[in-house]
């Protein structure tokens, strides 16, 4: 099932944006940490928290290097159930706001056959870590994912299968979308409020682009002493920069012309 994270007003087509599954493993793919939940040993049943750098694999699976002095390794050495929290990175809004996926599952010790792998993408993702990686009480393991909780914001949430999370990819413009975004709110606020009164067809004080991907963008819109959002659909998806830039041009001039 393609679940989406805002419904359109009733009565309206369905806009068109990524699934659950894709923004989970989008916002896991731009994200460096998380915070690792185990369960206790010295205090039975209770979660202890620990912040904890990951890397990814191919099917987004966490892979971690962590130390046998470490007190979440001696927790996971007792019982290997675990949860892996990793908010919206760089967010500054409301955090109750913010995108964050809870990743559920198992934490092993990865195999010797995957180690050559998970050891090149952790150094590349953490490279400070080479001073450390050979040492002998470290070691890599992963989550191995049991199930996906996704949290897009406010009243946008559900379960996400392990099979849907793995399938997904991250979103084509993940590592684009700040720079879009920034320039944006940085150059062509006109450009956004027009977005907003045209196409959203909301009256518009002030806009600002929050989120932006393959197949469209969300708009905050500041009416007077009220704050809404909106999502604007591309007229076509986008894979890259320079193809969401002449998207945004095109529907810009045409929006003029319709104000």
């Amino acid at each position: 099932m393609s679940r989406h994270a805002y419904s359109p007003p009733p009565g309206s087509p369905p806009i068109p944006e990524p699934t659950y599954a894709e923004r989970a493993r989008t916002l896991v793919y731009l994200a460096r940490s998380g915070t690792l939940a185990t369960l206790s040993r010295k205090h039975p049943g209770h979660p202890f928290g620990s912040v904890m750098p990951y890397a990814l694999d191919e099917r987004g699976r966490s892979i971690f290097l962590i130390s046998t002095m470490a007190m979440h390794t001696q927790n996971l050495q007792a019982d290997r159930r675990a949860s892996l929290l990793v908010a919206q990175p760089d967010w500054t809004g409301e955090p109750l706001a913010a995108g964050r996926v809870t990743l559920m599952g198992e934490v092993c010790p990865l195999p010797e056959a995957d180690l050559a792998v998970a050891r090149a993408a952790y150094l590349a993702r953490h490279p400070n870590a080479a001073y450390w990686v050979d040492f002998e009480d470290f070691s890599f393991h992963r989550l191995e994912v049991a199930d996906v909780y996704y949290v897009g914001g406010f009243a946008a949430m559900d379960w996400v299968s392990a099979e849907e999370y793995a399938a997904a990819r991250p979103d084509p413009l993940a590592d684009a979308s700040a720079g879009i975004i920034e320039h944006m709110n940085r150059d062509h606020p006109d450009a956004l409020v027009t977005f907003a009164r045209v196409l959203a067809g909301v009256p518009a004080d002030g806009v600002s682009m929050v989120s932006v991907d393959r197949l469209g963008f969300k708009l905050r819109i500041k009416s007077g002493p009220r704050m809404s959002s909106a999502r604007i659909p591309f007229r076509r998806e986008v894979t890259a920069a320079e193809e969401a830039r002449a998207v945004l041009i095109e529907m810009l001039r045409d929006a003029r012309k319709r104000a």
